[in-house]
């Protein structure tokens, strides 16, 4: 028997009319059948074509309100009968049910409704009973009916429908049959996700993807499954690779903490800041987070919390850099940074970020609540006898915020609002700071008077004195260590201050 198929009826039951005209016309051009219901029943009349009331076939009308409307044996018998089969054949016959080759339906909008803040009545209302059965049934029988289950695909069927006079192949259902399921288990993974309040299960399904021309190596195959045009709006260069999107993420964590702000500015290498830097001006913030660590900064990933100018654009142009993020540019800077075609710039969208990190583990996942405490004044306890000049403290949480989004184990350099150096993803406390001692030293960076942040405790006191001696002034970490208390009495005999936030921020 011939697995292709000739479409000679069709359901149709659609919440989007947008787009459906061509095929409807098309459909009526091959003398195809068509049924429908409601609204879209009247959208089909106004085209001027033939359809039948879905009640003419059941000898049913629409009850409770539109919520039981295809609900009905003689419509799921249509589309669920294996053409192939005796007794579904008889059946058929004996009970007058019609045959259906064609299901096009889509759902009611569950997470726009959700999204738009409308009542639990208006969401409950938006849950689809008879499209999601519909398409269930109709992509389950893909051996002899072929489903529509949502407008972004009204495009690709039309050119099926056209470019072979209503004829399907079996390998044409099946694909839409994968795709159909696909909008069903989202959709109910969405409404899981509203009432889920107590089942502690992770159910997560995200349908805008983009291929990406490899992974971390190029050996590697790389996908970005999210919509990154709510997040950015490109505005010039190539596509962004996964290791761009990696840097752009730890770019705009770190500088959310920043938001609303004097001019900010952070250059990024690897997921860390390697500049970071405070001003009055976006420009002078841009020049002293680079003078950071020019080295590092070239091919990395730039980001600023204010719009950037010409005056700043014409310094960034001066740099190999990969990504440039902003809340807007203006129109001069904008011509200046596109002499680079590759150079991406991105304007930053006003958009919620995930609330949980996932990272696959073994033959499972790791999930856990994002880092979402900032270490403010009121979390200090000032744990030894001098205390944090004023300039001092404002340093120390400039330190923390950037402390927290480098990798661990990490210190941080900070004085007057600029990064002078981090030691990152050390495999002890002592070696990252040694590593940052040697970072700002390279740079002709002055430590006396800085500040010293720490992601965790210290379990010794050999960093609060390797810290001193290279000119350290003020300490912030977190405590909880037992021998904290070695700490303290070294800042205490060598007059450092120290506070501590009772928050440890590791990022390993």
């Amino acid at each position: 028997m011939s697995t292709s198929k000739t479409i000679k009826s069709a359901l149709i039951s659609v919440f989007h009319k947008d787009g459906l005209a061509p095929i409807v016309q098309k459909l009526n051009e091959l003398n195809v059948t068509i049924y429908s219901t409601g609204g879209t029943e009247k959208f089909i009349k106004e085209l001027g074509i033939n359809v039948i009331p879905v009640e003419d076939v059941t000898s049913y009308p629409s009850i409770l309100g539109g919520r039981v409307k295809t609900l009905h044996p003689k419509v799921f018998g249509g589309i669920l009968n294996r053409q192939d089969h005796e007794g579904d054949i008889a059946e058929m016959q004996e009970y007058n049910i019609p045959q259906i080759d064609l299901v096009i339906v889509d759902l009611y909008p569950f997470e726009k409704t959700v999204a738009s803040g409308a009542s639990e009545q208006d969401i409950v209302e938006k849950i689809d009973i008879g499209g999601i059965s519909l398409i269930r049934a109709s992509a389950k029988n893909f051996k002899d009916t072929f489903t529509v289950s949502s407008m972004e695909q009204y495009d690709a069927f039309l050119d099926i429908l056209s470019k072979n006079n209503g004829e399907t192949t079996i390998a044409q259902r099946k694909k839409f049959a994968a795709k159909s399921f696909n909008i069903s288990s989202h959709y109910d993974t969405a409404i899981f996700n509203y009432f889920n309040e107590d089942e502690l299960v992770y159910k997560v399904s995200e349908s805008t993807s983009k291929t990406l021309r490899y992974g971390e190596n190029p050996h590697q195959k790389g996908y970005f499954f999210g919509d990154l045009e709510a997040m950015f709006h490109k505005l010039h260069g190539k596509e962004l690779s996964y290791n761009n999107l990696l840097d752009v993420d730890a770019a705009v964590n770190l500088m959310n903490e920043f938001i609303g702000e004097a001019p900010t500015f952070a250059v990024l290498k690897h997921n860390n800041a390697c500049g970071f830097a405070q001003r009055n001006s976006i420009k002078q913030a841009y020049l002293d987070a680079l003078a950071g660590d020019p080295v590092s900064a070239f091919g990395g990933v730039l980001i600023s919390n204010s719009e950037i100018d010409a005056e700043t654009a014409e310094e960034i142009h001066k740099l190999f850099c990969e990504v440039v993020i902003a809340p807007s540019f203006s129109e001069e800077a904008l011509t200046i940074l596109k002499g680079k075609k590759n150079r991406v710039l991105l304007v930053q969208k006003t958009t919620d970020l995930p609330l949980q990190n996932v990272r696959t583990a073994l033959n499972g996942l790791l999930v856990q609540d994002k880092d979402a405490k900032t270490d403010t004044v009121e979390d200090l306890t000032y744990v030894t006898n001098t205390k944090p000049t004023e300039n001092e403290l404002k340093d120390l949480l400039f330190a923390s915020k950037i402390c927290k989004h480098t990798k661990s184990n990490t210190i941080v350099f900070t004085k007057n609002n600029q990064l002078l150096a981090s030691g990152t993803g050390q495999t002890s406390r002592v070696d990252a700071l040694r590593q940052a001692i040697e970072k700002a030293t390279s740079f002709g960076f002055d430590l006396k008077g800085a500040v010293m942040a720490s992601d965790a405790f210290f379990p010794f006191p050999d960093c609060v004195e390797i810290a001193g001696k290279a000119g350290i002034t003020s300490v912030i970490q977190p405590g909880g260590s037992i021998k904290d208390q070695l700490s303290i009495d070294y800042c205490n005999a060598n007059n450092l201050s120290m506070v501590m936030t009772g928050t440890r921020h590791f990022k390993h």
